[in-house]
């Protein structure tokens, strides 16, 4: 069966079908949710046409929707209206697949559950014994405990998983600093950091060499584009300078201590879940595109210093694991029919 699976989320528009082919684009749906249907219609057109559509969504959280209730039916509506026809199974928290209306009459597990789907295939690559997924994405951060491959997580809802450290709103590139660090040292002394929407994580790992430089991504803080040199300004005016204040050399090393905050954040909610665990983990499954950052704070993480690290970029194409909860949610379905 040829399936397509989508991940509507808040910032981007992920789609990936049971042959490997995936799409990943971003649309900002707080700002124009009613153009969901028409955006969703033009990235399946750009697959051939499958004999079913997977979902999974985490956009119900915008705030261009009065409540999650809200925001689930009107993307399961936009789905409906893109899919011309398609049958739909729209994915649960309680990792089965709903048809469309029954989906949207229990919007509680629908919403946000994109993590569970992922954690359900990625469970099979770390079958046996206590194992975890690390997935880190533009904007938050999933820790799921895996028990022999199958997600261990205690909560479900956003709420549940955010008191349980399973979810940690902190991204790779679209996370506020001021939400990273409170206080950075400048030239030797602590300095407060303004609470501004001024920087996000993507300067950060711009300037650290993390992230390549994309003239043509704009979806910065100042809406300049992702490029070093436009870093070096945004990351100045966290501690209320410029780059006339602050040099390039300088910068970096504001980069380094919001880097250090975000990781040290990361690292504590990680040892949370180990310390639920009486053994160290076995397996882990890195996930995102703050995949590489995974890595490195789990060196730091000693229930986590033998563990055999599986990267799904390694196991999945690029472009593949970008997608990796569409393409998760496209195989669930596939073999569940």
């Amino acid at each position: 069966m040829h399936v397509v699976g989508l991940d509507i989320g808040g910032a981007n528009l992920k789609a990936a079908n049971t042959a490997g082919i995936a799409r990943s684009e971003p649309f900002a749906i707080w700002r124009a949710p009613g153009e969901l249907a028409a955006r969703l219609n033009s990235l399946l057109a750009r697959f051939p046409r499958p004999d079913l559509l997977a979902m999974t969504m985490t956009a119900e959280l915008a705030d261009c929707f009065a409540t999650k209730s809200e925001g689930v039916a009107a993307i399961i509506a936009a789905t409906v209206a893109a899919a011309d026809g398609l049958p739909i199974a729209v994915w649960q928290t309680n990792g089965e697949f709903a048809k469309p209306d029954e989906a949207a009459s229990n919007p509680r597990q629908v919403a946000a559950a994109n993590w569970q789907a992922l954690a359900t295939w990625a469970g099979r690559l770390a079958p046996q014994g206590n194992g975890l997924l690390v997935d880190i994405g533009s904007t938050t951060t999933d820790i799921i405990p895996l028990r022999d491959g199958v997600p261990a997580a205690r909560g479900r809802t956003d709420l549940e998983r955010l008191v349980n450290h399973e979810l940690l709103y902190t991204g790779f590139s679209r996370t506020p600093l001021c939400a990273v660090a409170a206080t950075v040292s400048v030239r030797g002394r602590p300095c407060p950091v303004a609470a501004e929407l001024f920087a996000t994580t993507l300067d950060v790992y711009l300037l650290l060499g993390l992230i390549p430089e994309d003239p043509g991504d704009v979806t910065t803080a100042d809406g300049r584009p992702a490029m070093i040199a436009c870093a070096h300004d945004r990351i100045a005016r966290m501690v209320c300078c410029d780059r006339e204040e602050i040099d390039l050399d300088s910068a970096r090393s504001l980069a380094g201590a919001f880097a250090a905050a975000q990781q040290a954040q990361i690292a504590a909610a990680i040892e949370s879940i180990a310390s639920r665990a009486a053994v160290p983990f076995e397996s882990i499954v890195v996930a995102g595109s703050g995949a590489r950052l995974a890595r490195k704070v789990l060196c730091e993480i000693q229930a986590a210093r033998n563990a055999h690290l599986i990267s799904l970029v390694d196991a999945l194409a690029p472009e593949l694991a970008e997608a990796a909860c569409a393409y998760a949610v496209a195989v669930l379905a596939a073999e569940r029919r």
